[in-house]
């Protein structure tokens, strides 16, 4: 039980620890109260008994030095420094030097705090008082705990007994009226949680009507929503289960018609609807792997549209746009279903295409050329006419990579624009 009070491990222990805690906290504090009350009240108690004493041998200290009688002076002092309350005693003269000074405690071994009361010695001749010197009597914290060590035994003593006694009181009200009562609730709970009997209901054995009993009222009110609940839920899952699987359903054939069109926009140029430039490579690739083992001519067609740069400088990038939606427009019109067109630069476009010779490639890339030259078109009050140059590659026995084509291509390409461009280099 004191170990499960160190580390507690449910709320009715932490509330235990906290309010125990707070007592013995509160506890030492009144006790430490005590104990420095009985310490300063004897502290004023030496001290009186001090003054007492120092009035007591004023008289017959003044006589020892009026009559420079040392050895009666010793005598008293020996008599002084026998007194349980005396610590020490200073006789100082009319010139504030020590005459005497004994201590009944080694320097080194001093007490923790020392108090006096310190006195002038006066001599009276003919009514007239002659100072004499001064007389300091000490006294220790040490022989105030001497007297009160009985007393605060009996302080510790009671305060340790309270303690223990309202320790386990604390510990058997807890038990009792909150920790049993608790784990009770708490194995009920699980008993509903884990039973398949939605009827069940929560009933503590000593029921009285305080906040458990409110919960209890609580939770089996809450047990008995769940089951309405429940009974409702089952009446309408098969009609419910109905409508989901109808409209997975219809979800499904509107998530294949999405994909097939988030496919679509994957591969093509957003502007022109050509090919993309990774995707016409992709195929392309595959093409010419295909077309090398049945031993069949390919043909790649590079083209770039002629001073482009300067159509967007002039007429603005809006109709640029439209020259290059014009063109694969023209250009689709001139090729078969299984030639692929792709955009692979700003204003560059490619073809590859399968079992055509470099003869034929030639001839439709002269075409293209020449249909795009005399093609003009009207955007916005804009009449726009542009040419393309073509470079024209075909493919050959060791060729096993597009990359190689389209390298081949651009060459001819460019000689087709150092050339005067509006031409197809081959």
């Amino acid at each position: 039980m004191f170990a499960s009070f160190l580390r507690p491990n449910n709320l009715s222990q932490k509330m235990m620890r906290v309010i125990f805690s707070i007592y013995f906290g509160v506890t030492c504090l009144v006790t430490s109260m005590q104990f420095l009350t009985e310490y300063l009240k004897t502290q004023d108690s030496i001290l009186s008994e001090l003054k007492q004493l120092e009035e007591t041998i004023r008289g017959p200290i003044s006589t020892s030095l009026w009559q420079y009688n040392q050895n009666q002076l010793n005598s008293l002092i020996a008599g002084l420094m026998k007194m349980p309350i005396i610590e020490g005693v200073d006789i100082q003269d009319k010139y504030a030097k020590n005459m005497i000074s004994q201590r009944s405690y080694a320097l080194a071994s001093a007490p923790l705090s020392v108090f006096n009361t310190k006195s002038d010695l006066y001599w009276m001749l003919n009514d007239k008082r002659i100072f004499l010197g001064s007389l300091t009597l000490y006294s220790s914290s040490q022989v105030v705990l001497d007297r009160v060590l009985f007393g605060f035994s009996l302080i510790a003593i009671t305060a340790l007994i309270k303690i223990s006694v309202l320790f386990w009181l604390f510990i058997w009200a807890f038990d009792r009226y909150l920790a049993t009562p608790l784990k009770e609730l708490m194995s009920q709970v699980n008993e509903v949680q884990l039973s398949q009997n939605i009827s069940k209901r929560i009933d503590l054995s000593n029921v009285e009507n305080n906040e458990l009993s409110q919960l209890q009222e609580n939770m089996n009110a809450m047990l008995s929503a769940m089951e309405k609940d429940r009974e409702r839920l089952l009446e309408d899952e098969q009609s419910k289960r109905n409508w989901l699987e109808e409209a997975v359903a219809k979800r499904t054939e509107a998530l294949q018609i999405s994909n097939e069109k988030l496919k679509e926009l994957a591969t093509r140029d957003s502007l022109t609807g050509a090919l993309n430039r990774g995707s016409f490579f992709e195929i392309a690739q595959h093409l010419l792997v295909l077309s090398q083992r049945q031993k069949s001519p390919a043909a790649f067609v590079l083209m770039d549209l002629d001073h482009f740069k300067i159509i967007n400088d002039t007429h603005g990038h809006f109709i640029g746009d439209q020259v290059l939606i014009h063109f694969v427009t023209t250009i689709k019109n001139l090729l078969r279903k299984s030639d692929l067109v792709g955009r692979v630069g700003g204003e560059e476009f490619a073809l590859f295409l399968p079992g055509t010779g470099v003869d034929e490639a030639f001839r439709l890339a002269d075409k293209i050329r020449k249909t795009i030259g005399h093609s003009t078109f009207e955007v916005e009050g804009t009449t726009v006419n542009y040419t393309v140059s073509l470079g024209v590659e075909s493919s050959e026995t060791s060729d096993q990579s597009i990359g190689e084509l389209f390298k081949r291509a651009d060459l001819k390409l460019y000689g087709a624009k150092d050339k005067g461009r509006d031409r197809v280099e081959i």
